[in-house]
């Protein structure tokens, strides 16, 4: 207990205070991290009133200041309620985690427990841009504890009634997947000439590590009279929402030129190292990112990974990527100048978070 970081949010009256061990639940892929918390509870601030505990599940897709014709921008995906205050029949298996946090609020703390099913998506935000206010489009999770007299009431909530803290689903890659890196091969002919380039692009493995860097092998076998002027390779990020609409769109999180020369009838084999980050596309409104948490940084948003049977729809967000390689090859032009064409192939990657070490409470 004594190394367990406490994240803590106590409602404006100071009724409620809530109190959770950690803000990141894993998704195992056959069970999710159940969320263990306490609420401290001051009985003589309720009025006679209820106290609620809820787990939300939710897809933002606009601005709550623009919520002026009475339209909703969120859409709950799920949601459930449990009654901490008077006790209900929410009755938890108290766990080291509980005992933690039970310390720490004292003789008015109440425990709950929330399991979350494993159908729901993982937490995703879409970079708003640098005159966006309020909080991000994305699917996102929410612990909130509020004094009312029934659960889910239509009415708004009195913000000094509520304490609330978001909290991420989050999927980490498998310890090891053993598949082999994928493939890809063109054979291109051009004008004014009866040979082809040949382009062979590979990764050495199917997953990678946010922030690893990444060897693109490329091999070449040029039998043109034509120059290989230079090797390009990009990343593309594919955003697919399909929650409340048909929206797809492809964001570029990398594009790099490598000025190697492949010379007419000539062959070419080796590893270009790429590393996508966050950190080089801070100002691309839109672009998918793990989700969030105030004040803590994330990365580039982890592959949507689904599972046989599951609903898209329900998943809210889709993310995938792709890598593009280029080679740009020069031909004589009109009147002597030069122009280019491309030779591209496509491979698919997999960009994932490493499972974190575990921490025991003591």
């Amino acid at each position: 207990c004594y190394f367990l970081r406490v994240y803590k949010k106590t409602s404006g009256n100071g009724a409620l205070t809530l109190y959770l061990g950690k803000r990141d639940y894993v998704d195992h892929v056959q069970n999710v991290d159940p969320i263990e918390g306490v609420v401290k509870i001051d009985p003589a601030d309720l009025g006679g009133k209820k106290v609620f505990v809820q787990l939300a599940c939710a897809f933002r897709y606009g601005r709550e200041d623009l919520d002026v014709i009475g339209l909703s921008f969120r859409k709950d995906i799920w949601f459930k309620h449990l009654q901490l205050y008077p006790a209900a029949d929410h009755k938890p298996t108290l766990t080291p985690m509980h005992d933690c946090l039970l310390k720490k609020a004292g003789e008015q703390g109440h425990a709950f427990t929330f399991d979350i099913p494993v159908n729901l998506p993982c937490s995703v935000t879409l970079q708003p841009g640098p005159d966006d206010a309020g909080k991000a489009c994305g699917v996102d999770f929410e612990v909130k504890t509020y004094i009312s007299d029934v659960a889910d009431p239509e009415e708004k909530l009195d913000k000094k009634d509520t304490a609330r803290l978001i909290v991420r689903k989050i999927q980490f890659a498998p310890d090891a997947t053993g598949a082999p890196g994928p493939k890809a091969d063109i054979c291109k002919s051009f004008m004014m000439s009866d040979k082809p380039v040949h382009l062979e692009a590979s990764l050495d493995k199917e997953l990678y590590y946010h922030g690893d860097p990444i060897n693109v092998n490329v091999k070449v076998k040029n039998e043109t009279t034509k120059t290989v002027t230079k090797i390009k390779v990009t990343v593309d990020q594919t955003t697919d929402v399909v929650l409340y609409s048909a929206d797809k769109y492809t964001k570029t999180v990398l594009c790099q030129e490598f000025g190697e020369t492949i010379d007419a009838n000539s062959t070419f084999d080796k590893s270009l190292t790429i590393i996508p980050l966050l950190a080089d596309n801070k100002e691309k409104r839109g672009l998918a990112l793990d989700g969030r948490l105030k004040d803590e940084d994330t990365n580039l948003a982890s592959n949507t990974i689904m599972r046989d049977g599951m609903d898209k729809e329900v998943l809210g967000i889709l993310v995938s990527y792709k890598i593009k390689v280029n080679l740009m090859v020069s031909s004589g032009g009109l009147l002597g100048g030069l122009t280019a064409s491309d030779v591209q192939v496509e491979l698919p990657l997999i960009l994932m978070n490493p499972k974190p070490q575990e921490i025991h409470l003591m």
